[in-house]
């Protein structure tokens, strides 16, 4: 059975082959992204060429970079940071937003006014320049850009989820469960959460796609994964003067952004009326 077949069957989606294509590309860089220490044919920071920005051939499949290091072996790790940094920014993100925002919205009162003010002027602040300003001034680490992904998007998620938990809070099946005695966990658990899932989840990707970008342009900028390791924007920085030397150095990670940033927007066309499809 395929695996379109396998989906529709147990979940109920019906993923057209647009869909498919983005699911795959996404599920290809996960996994390169998990195995990537296991596969790559060199150490990342070993200089297997004696000269700078190597043709591709039958030992260097992707050239050498700006110091002779195998672009395989660094793209594919490459794969592990901008992946795993951005899955772990955007999961803190939404998960903080959509709590918070359906709390807020269930809740009211002086609680959803201040904390939506706060979050407001946080929003206010461009992300890029707030990215910019933290990395420069407290230093560039894995848990300093996660954090500071998260911080920058946290109010994003925030706004959509409680715009949507507000609607939903007013429907009478809300107004019964609250009149019989339910408290505020059992709302946002099995009322709210339940019935704003799809846009969430592609909320969820689109904010994806914007850390993947934003972490991007702080490698490229040089504030971004610090050598000897890199991400893909770290690799464009790096080898940027290369071009017209050593054009797989650049273009292979570029593109690398390119088709996991559109395949994602692929599937999150396709996801939103799967789910609105399942659940009637």
């Amino acid at each position: 059975m395929t695996l379109p077949a396998m989906l529709s069957r147990k979940f109920g989606y019906r993923f057209n082959w647009v869909g498919m294509i983005g699911l795959s590309v996404i599920l290809f860089w996960g996994v390169v992204a998990i195995v990537a220490p296991h596969i790559i044919p060199h150490p990342v920071g070993e200089i297997v060429d004696e000269d700078f920005f190597g043709p591709i051939s039958s030992k260097l499949w992707l050239g050498s970079d700006y110091l002779g290091r195998d672009m395989v072996s660094r793209a594919l790790m490459g794969a592990r940071y901008t992946v795993g940094i951005s899955l772990a920014a955007v999961s803190i993100a939404c998960f903080s937003g959509v709590v918070l925002g359906m709390t807020a919205a269930v809740t009211g009162g002086w609680f959803d006014a201040a904390l939506s003010r706060f979050l407001d002027a946080l929003n206010s602040i461009p992300g890029k320049l707030s990215g910019l300003v933290i990395v420069a001034a407290v230093g560039s680490s894995l848990t300093v850009l996660i954090i500071t992904l998260a911080v920058i998007y946290t109010p994003g998620a925030y706004r959509f989820a409680r715009a949507l938990a507000v609607n939903i809070n007013t429907m009478d099946y809300v107004t019964v469960a609250r009149t019989r005695g339910e408290g505020t966990l059992y709302l946002i658990r099995s009322e709210i959460l339940p019935n704003i899932l799809g846009p969430v989840l592609a909320d969820l990707g689109l904010r994806f796609v914007f850390i993947v970008l934003l972490l991007s342009g702080l490698s490229f900028l040089g504030l971004g994964v610090q050598p000897p390791y890199a991400d893909w924007g770290a690799l464009v920085h790096e080898n940027i003067g290369g071009l017209p030397f050593g054009a797989p150095a650049v273009i292979v990670p570029s593109l690398a952004i390119a088709s996991l940033t559109i395949s994602v927007n692929l599937l999150i066309d396709n996801l939103p009326q799967k789910i609105r499809d399942r659940s009637a």
